[in-house]
């Protein structure tokens, strides 16, 4: 039987002890949990993990293996994951290699053979937590204290945005994506309408956005707090009105800071594909792909231009907003998907059809 040889040890104090796979190396990290049954391979990659544990709440991980397909960023940034059971021999037409070697290939610890049910409730009960994986011989009181003495990162867009502004080429209106952790799913989304796509970092003065003539703007995906991104905020402000904006995730929080709004840390956030979401402007309900930790507080847009569109029907967190004046729309979850439903790739449409009647 295998021996137990890794244990995954909590600021609070608790210690689970497991199986080892993935790479061998220690880690710390901010321990969120996933609630998605599938789509490990487009999470792991996800930028906005970057910094974080994941716990998968979904039993067994690994069953189709991984392909070359579903990444969403070359360089994955998570700090480890954890899982009840991994599955070593997959079955899927698209497989190409295990979790666990893809793992090992891209440095990334993991543990298994845990009560993931069990880590999830204390993470409802209080909040996300700092963690560390370590070699199960290592002293518990030793590794409490240090991970209690351990800051976790900040300013974590400026760690996945890309550092040099790049083109995917189209026949189409030429749109700019200001990167803060954008995921391939999305420039694949703005791909498939044939747009032409400069993809620039997070920090891009909105005059050599301008410069570029771009017809519209998205805001992406990115990790960590809003308020840390102080020149993509500023960027915001003086491209409202000039522009047609989009934005998605970490851009609809940004959005808000911009129009004068307010951010806050969610105590365990939105992570997996299946969170309620009603248009309060139709009354439909999106089940929508999510991964955030941060999020809008409607009471604070009151005195802004911006309206709430949107409510997460599970706890009412803001999930979309508009501009009163201008084409300017963002929403709190992943329209392009990757993983989750096609309930919302709507909005990519909606605004190509912003960029159209702002020409007008």
């Amino acid at each position: 039987m295998e021996k137990q040889d890794v244990k995954l040890i909590l600021e609070d104090g608790t210690v689970y002890k497991g199986y080892s796979f993935g790479s061998k190396k220690e880690t710390i990290g901010e321990l969120v949990f996933n609630t998605a049954m599938t789509g490990y391979q487009e999470s792991i990659s996800d930028p906005s993990y970057n910094g974080q544990i994941i716990t998968f709440t979904y039993p067994l991980i690994g069953n189709y293996g991984i392909n070359k397909d579903d990444y969403e960023t070359i360089t994955p940034s998570v700090k480890a994951i954890v899982v009840r059971e991994v599955c070593k021999k997959p079955s899927n037409f698209r497989n190409e290699k295990t979790l666990d070697q893809m793992l090992k290939e891209l440095d990334i610890p993991a543990i298994s053979g845990i009560d993931t049910r069990s880590l999830t409730k204390k993470i409802r009960k209080f909040g996300t937590l700092k963690a560390s994986i370590v070699d199960i011989e290592k002293n518990d009181k030793e590794e409490i204290e240090k991970l209690k003495n351990t800051d976790l990162p900040e300013n974590q867009i400026s760690q996945v945005s890309s550092k040099n502004a790049f083109k995917s080429t189209g026949e189409g209106y030429r749109v700019v994506v200001i990167d803060c952790g954008v995921k391939n799913g999305i420039i694949k989304e703005l791909n498939k309408r044939g747009l032409d796509i400069i993809v620039v970092p997070y920090n891009t003065p909105a005059k050599e956005i301008l410069r570029l003539s771009p017809d519209g703007v998205l805001i992406s995906n990115g990790p960590g707090d809003p308020q840390d991104a102080g020149e993509t905020v500023e960027a915001i402000k003086e491209l409202i009105g000039k522009l047609p904006i989009f934005g998605i995730c970490m851009g609809h929080q940004l959005i808000a800071l911009a129009c004068g709004g307010k951010t806050y840390k969610l105590k365990f956030g939105h992570r997996g594909v299946n969170q309620p979401v009603r248009n309060l402007e139709t009354n439909k309900v999106d089940i929508t792909s999510q991964n955030h930790g941060y999020g809008v507080s409607i009471e604070s847009l009151k005195n802004t231009d911006l309206i709430a569109t949107r409510i997460c029907v599970n706890d009412g967190v803001c999930e979309g907003v508009k501009h009163k004046k201008y084409p300017v729309f963002s929403v709190q979850y992943h329209p392009e998907s990757s993983p989750g439903p096609n309930d919302s790739s709507y909005l990519f449409d909606e605004f190509i059809e912003n960029i159209k009647n702002f020409k007008k």
